[in-house]
C-alpha cells in the first residue's frame, strides 16, 4: 500500500500519484482512469468494467479455441 496526496484543483480535489504507482498504471497524458469500489476500498484501472468483460469473453474463447487460434497462427 501506499499513500497519495490531495490537492485543490480550482473547485475539485486532485490526487498526485506517485512515480511507483504511474509505473504500474500506465496511463497516457489525458487518458481517462476509472475507480471502482472493492470490499478492499477504491481500485484505480485505465481501462473501465466494460473493457474487464470484453477480455474476459476473449480469454474465454481463446481458450475453448485455442487449435483454432495455434492454426490461424501459422
Amino acid at each position: 500500500m501506499s499513500a497519495v496526496k490531495l490537492t485543490q484543483i480550482g473547485n475539485s480535489v486532485g490526487v498526485i500519484l506517485s512515480k511507483e504507482a504511474l509505473a504500474k498504471l500506465k496511463p497516457e497524458w489525458g487518458c481517462t482512469v476509472y475507480w471502482t469500489e472493492t470490499p478492499e476500498g477504491i481500485t484505480l484501472t485505465p481501462h473501465g468494467q466494460e473493457f474487464e468483460a470484453q477480455m474476459k469473453a476473449a480469454r474465454e474463447i481463446m481458450k475453448r479455441r485455442r487449435n483454432v487460434l495455434r492454426e490461424l497462427a501459422k
